[in-house]
């Protein structure tokens, strides 16, 4: 983990979504230095399946050294975000850095994205980013330390990133796409920067968009918190920059990133945008149901599955479908799994009747699901309920309003 040096002692850190996730851990971060921390989100009651509101927020940033204001902004407000800053002035005397977190996501291609999500991006990532920017930016300018930080990637125009969430594609890049006016119109008053994930990170939006399993193929929120702070550290001159958090520190001198991992030594989930390694790409844009216009297609055989509890597992998952199930699920499942008897299984539920089998399904997977396969065995055993197995994986994988 990358050390607190102190530099952040007495800043005011402005950070939207603070209550949970990505946000309250550079808050967390920041507090350790004994910086006052704005939390600007919408979560004051607390959210059945989601953990944290403002207030308990607060209270775990004092208790590690900060100082906290919990305010409900909800970023679409221009109002709300105008009283935000002005009670945070008013409370801390202005605000030294900018973290704009929040964020929608719908990972839904064009026909099935509706008008109201579409909107609610646009106005969560971009729209909500440029408001909340234009109303820190008067009191940045006049701080020693300047800096905005937005949660977005670097802006790739590979169609790859397109083609299966294009809205959610362009309202995050609009996030982006300010880094570069914003640094060169502010040049030598604010550094703007954008800071984003080389690999998944463990939130509870990944947990629900990824299902079972996904954790152990992320790492921590505490990555991206230490390298906001390393860019926190730098200069104004630093600027225009699309930081990738592993690189940063890399160049911080931190060399074992299994700190990091949720589950030290197992293989990771690449993030979207980046495609440095075309495979890890093509990996990642198949659990969605794409495929990259630049993956090679080569025929793999499949070697012949041994007899144990996956298959075992899977005859009676076979034996337990109906009409009923495959009319209310309509969807293809691919099953990545490693361990005894694990490879490549499919689960049908699109078929009439449905189908299960090892291999590829005959038809273009919807989900695409990567687990051991003791835990896929655990899902549909264990004293279950079969209903109550299939519900745990029909779950459309879409979430709304909330970071990423």
């Amino acid at each position: 983990m990358l050390p607190n040096t102190g530099r952040l002692a007495g800043c005011t850190v402005f950070i939207t979504g603070a209550s949970r996730g990505i946000g309250k851990a550079i808050a967390l971060k920041a507090a350790k230095d004994g910086a006052n921390i704005v939390i600007a989100a919408k979560t004051a009651q607390p959210h059945p399946k989601l953990l944290g509101t403002i207030y308990t927020a607060a209270e775990e940033i004092e208790a590690v050294g900060g100082k906290a204001l919990p305010c409900i902004v909800d970023v679409r407000d221009e109002q709300q975000i105008s009283d935000a800053v002005q009670k945070a002035v008013k409370k801390f005397g202005g605000i030294d850095i900018l973290v704009n977190n929040a964020s929608a996501i719908s990972l839904t291609n064009t026909l099935d994205t509706p008008t109201k999500r579409v909107d609610l991006m646009m106005n969560v990532n971009t729209r909500g980013t440029y408001l909340t920017s234009k109303a820190c930016i008067p009191y940045l300018k006049k701080s020693k330390v300047a800096h905005i930080l937005n949660i977005s990637p670097p802006l790739n125009l590979n169609p790859v990133w397109f083609k299966e969430h294009c809205a959610y594609t362009i309202a995050k890049y609009g996030m982006s796409m300010y880094v570069l006016g914003m640094a060169e119109e502010f040049k030598g008053e604010i550094a703007v920067n954008a800071l984003w994930p080389k690999t998944a990170i463990h939130t509870a939006a990944t947990e629900m968009l990824g299902g079972p399993g996904i954790e152990s193929q992320c790492r921590k929120v505490d990555i991206i918190a230490d390298a906001a702070y390393s860019i926190f550290q730098k200069p104004k001159s630093f600027t225009g920059n699309f930081v990738i958090d592993e690189n940063i520190l890399k160049a911080e001198g931190i060399q074992n990133f299994d700190i990091y991992a949720i589950k030290p030594g197992h293989p990771l989930q690449p993030d979207f945008f980046l495609d440095e390694y075309p495979e890890a790409v093509s990996k990642k844009m198949e659990s969605t149901g794409a495929v990259p216009e630049f993956k090679e297609e080569k025929p793999q055989p499949q070697p012949k599955p041994r007899s144990g509890a996956v298959e075992k597992t899977f005859r009676i998952v076979k034996d337990s479908l109906s009409d009923d199930i495959v009319k209310a699920t309509q969807a293809i499942y691919l099953f990545e799994l490693s361990g005894e008897d694990g490879g490549t299984w499919f689960l049908d539920l699109k078929s009439k009747g449905g189908n299960v089998g090892y291999g590829e399904p005959s038809d273009q997977a919807d989900v695409v699901m990567s687990m051991s396969t003791d835990d896929f065995v655990k899902m549909f055993s264990g004293g279950r309920q079969m209903s109550e197995s299939f519900s745990s994986i029909t779950e459309k994988p879409v979430m709304l309003g909330t970071e990423r």
